[in-house]
């Protein structure tokens, strides 16, 4: 099998690419903060920071293909911490397209639909960006550094995520999920909106994105959702009733970080190249009713 070296393998995003692709993978999984174990991963303790001992490790591993998920992905942290954060979220990537280009090899960044401002979505590839957060404009940044060094890489603008987090991740998939079953009132944005897919649909869309589409692309899904009628979605899947959905609205938001109102994403070109998430509906069924 081909190697892959896939960076941030305990995050939710890196958690379901290596059980969507270990089979058909001889994956090497770094992991930093979270050590953790994964089936038929190659686990790799590496500081992406230290560009040195990250080399040292590129060249040992020698890796075919390279997909770099590893950020700190928490927009009020980054806001508050912009020096720390960006060797992370903008050298990093941009250091590990360098060393995919001087090979020749595949190279997947998985970038943010946070990249633009939320007035004036559904967002194409070549739309202008306006980043409202921190956050944002490292992704940016990290995209323009990337293509830069590797015009052949992929940098795919992921959406809103959902599904298994793993052992070592978060979701607001997970804590709604737990809000539901135990009958608890759960405050949710219903003047946000996003174009949002499971983890699995997620991971399988990067891999046509490495293998078909160099440059941008976007992998979000086919519906515009607020999270509010997401909520409500999730809701009808599992049969609940005990649940207390109360509308929240971005006025409303304690947040740090500044939150853009419609960041729905238009994935023409990733469909075109082989992308079909399901509908929303279909992915929660998958995840959430027992057969």
């Amino acid at each position: 099998m081909k190697k892959l070296l896939l960076t941030g393998a305990s995050g939710f995003l890196g958690w379901n690419i290596c059980r969507e692709a270990y089979k058909s993978w001889e994956i090497f999984g770094t992991v930093f903060t979270h050590p953790i174990k994964i089936k038929g991963v190659k686990i790799v303790r590496a500081d992406l920071t230290d560009f040195r001992e990250f080399r040292k490790l590129f060249k040992e591993i020698n890796p075919d293909a390279v997909i770099h998920t590893a950020a700190l992905s928490s927009p009020d942290y980054c806001q508050q911490n912009k020096a720390a954060t960006r060797k992370i979220n903008v050298d990093a990537p941009v250091y590990i397209a360098g060393l995919c280009a001087d090979r020749g090899i595949p190279y997947a960044f998985t970038s943010s639909d946070l990249v633009f401002d939320g007035l004036k979505a559904p967002y194409k590839e070549d739309d202008p960006v306006g980043p409202v957060n921190i956050y944002g404009e490292q992704k940016v940044r990290a995209e323009i550094g990337t293509l830069k060094k590797y015009p052949d890489a992929s940098v795919c603008r992921m959406p809103l995520m959902f599904g298994d987090p793993g052992p070592a991740a978060s979701s607001f998939f997970k804590t709604m999920l737990t809000a539901f079953r135990e009958g608890r009132e759960l405050r949710l944005f219903e003047d946000e909106f996003r174009t949002p897919v499971c983890g699995k649909t997620a991971a399988q869309g990067i891999f046509i994105a490495m293998q078909k589409c160099k440059g941008l692309v976007h992998l979000g899904g086919t519906e515009r959702i607020s999270r509010y009628n997401f909520g409500l979605l999730m809701m009808g899947v599992l049969g609940t009733r005990d649940a207390r959905l109360l509308r929240y609205s971005q006025k409303d938001a304690t947040s740090i970080a500044s939150r853009p109102p419609d960041i729905s994403l238009d994935s023409s070109r990733a469909h075109s190249a082989g992308y079909r998430p399901l509908p929303l509906k279909d992915q929660l069924e998958r995840l959430l009713v027992k057969k």
